[in-house]
């Protein structure tokens, strides 16, 4: 099997045959370059023809400082808003608290939409990824109904109990651990089963070798002929699609059977988001549809596992790394554990008493966020800061280079949880969850999957990297170690108390 580290350097090389060949479509349109009558546009530079500065930013990702593609040009220009060319398109960065208030709180208000490539659009189909306008909030309203704190409460037991299963199977007796790879089984199989009710081990096992095709193509030419990584990447996620719809018409066919014979509390199989997607409505009364269904759990199943696996691998490295920080998690936790009977699942109450524990994740996620940023659009021409922003022109928000500004975070490289105690950072300072109307809607479902997780295995083990100056980088959108984040495991014995 090929290394975290060659599959970064093939997916490299495939990602820049599809930019030139990007960018030779779009100069043929002359979209790369700025209408001349664009006015007062940001400073900084569109590159190299054709090129732009796509290689620059392509090499930031891999590098061990993320950020520095945009703190040169912040530094260079004197400007939070910049121009720049990446694959094949004109961008304009915004780079600060003031420039993620502007994108977030004008998006869908006739000057900025959301954009992604036309792969990702292709392959999500009715998702959210493709809503625009009111259709976005209609969308987002129905899921967050059962994906908020309250909808959430009714799965902690199913997650505890799942998590600790996990654990006994992947994790105890073992003395090394690939942490990467270990918690994508855990984070996809959980979101199988609280998505889709799916829980056979060969039926996830097929499903994950399908989402491994869709992650390999997502970002790709979208050329549908055989041989490329789209080609592969849509049948992977039509042939995922038609297993989704025959769990909605089946759920839809047991939710009938329970109200004709009037029966008030679900099964197991009817307490998924797919169940509760069938039945929860918009305020004019209207459901989605059964692909709108399909496609947004295709999305979920997506989304819910990759960025999650990121974000627990790091706190995993962290961890290590920090014997002061674990020692005063593990004593929230054991102060959780020791209060609950022998057997006793986790509540919602002992989720709010890790406060510690989420300012920890959250100083993670400020210092390696899974993702670098987000993309919008122009929908029209707007002025911002003095500057012309043309229409059609990529925006994107940043998030490495803001959660790491000394102005705002004071000695940024620094680890220190505490700068989320109290009232937390100012908003827009910190935004791994991005803002606005496109603002994660699985933020809560995260922070529950992070929590439960970490609360069984700080309660069990302790570890040490295998690699200690592991590096970490872009692969090509989400953050992943370059061996996979071997960890030494070391039991700790049952006890009752803390020490």
């Amino acid at each position: 099997m090929m290394s975290t580290t060659m599959n970064i350097a093939a997916g490299s090389w495939v990602l820049l045959l599809t930019v030139v060949f990007m960018m030779i479509t779009k100069t043929f349109k002359r979209r790369l370059f700025p209408n001349p009558n664009s006015g007062n546009l940001p400073p900084g530079s569109l590159g190299w023809p054709l090129m732009g500065e796509t290689m620059e930013f392509m090499r930031s990702a891999l590098s061990a400082e993320p950020e520095s593609f945009v703190r040169e040009r912040v530094q260079k220009n004197g400007s939070r808003v910049f121009k720049t060319s990446i694959l094949g398109e004109p961008f304009i960065f915004f780079c600060g608290p003031p420039e993620n208030k502007f994108l977030f709180s004008n998006e869908n208000k006739s000057i900025i939409t959301s954009w992604w490539p036309n792969s990702i659009r292709l392959l999500f189909k009715a998702s959210l990824v493709n809503a625009v306008g009111d259709e976005v909030k209609r969308i987002k309203r129905i899921l967050m109904a059962c994906l908020n704190p309250d909808a959430l409460k009714r799965y902690i037991g199913t997650i505890d109990s799942f998590t600790q299963d996990h654990i006994k199977t992947y994790w105890e007796g073992k003395e090394e651990v690939k942490v990467h790879n270990t918690v994508q089984l855990y984070t996809f199989e959980l979101a199988c089963r609280l998505f889709a009710s799916i829980s056979d081990a060969a039926h996830i096992s097929k499903l994950g070798v399908q989402f491994h095709m869709l992650n390999k193509g997502m970002i790709s030419l979208p050329i549908d002929i055989p041989g490329t990584r789209f080609y592969d990447a849509k049948r992977a996620a039509d042939a995922v699609r038609e297993e989704l719809l025959l769990v909605v018409r089946e759920r839809k066919e047991a939710l009938l059977d329970n109200k004709r014979i009037q029966v008030m509390s679900p099964t197991p199989q009817q307490d998924d988001l797919i169940s509760h997607l069938l039945v929860t409505a918009d305020v004019e009364g209207r459901c989605l549809s059964e692909m709108e269904i399909v496609d947004n759990t295709l999305l979920f199943l997506f989304a819910g596992y990759d960025t999650t696996q990121s974000a627990l691998t790091s706190l995993m490295k962290y961890l290590a790394q920090l014997p002061h920080v674990y020692a005063k998690v593990l004593r929230e936790h054991m102060e959780i554990a020791n209060a609950k009977q022998a057997g006793e699942l986790l509540k919602w109450e002992d989720i709010q008493k890790m406060q510690y524990s989420w300012s920890v994740v959250s100083e993670v996620l400020r210092l390696s966020p899974p993702i670098r940023g987000g993309f919008r659009e122009a929908t029209a021409d707007f002025t911002y800061a003095g500057y012309t922003i043309p229409k059609g022109w990529k925006l994107c928000w940043f998030m490495g280079y803001t959660q790491k500004d000394p102005s705002v975070f004071p000695d940024p490289e620094r680890f220190d949880a505490s700068r989320f105690e109290g009232g937390g950072p100012s908003p827009y300072c910190y935004v791994p969850f991005g803002g606005g109307d496109r603002k994660c809607i699985g933020q809560d479902f995260a922070r529950l999957e992070i929590l439960v997780f970490l609360h069984n295995i700080v309660t069990r083990f302790q570890w040490d990297l295998v690699i200690p100056g592991e590096s970490f980088a872009y692969d090509p959108t989400i953050l992943a170690p370059s061996h996979g984040l071997p960890i030494r495991l070391h039991p700790r014995p049952p006890t009752s108390s803390l020490l």
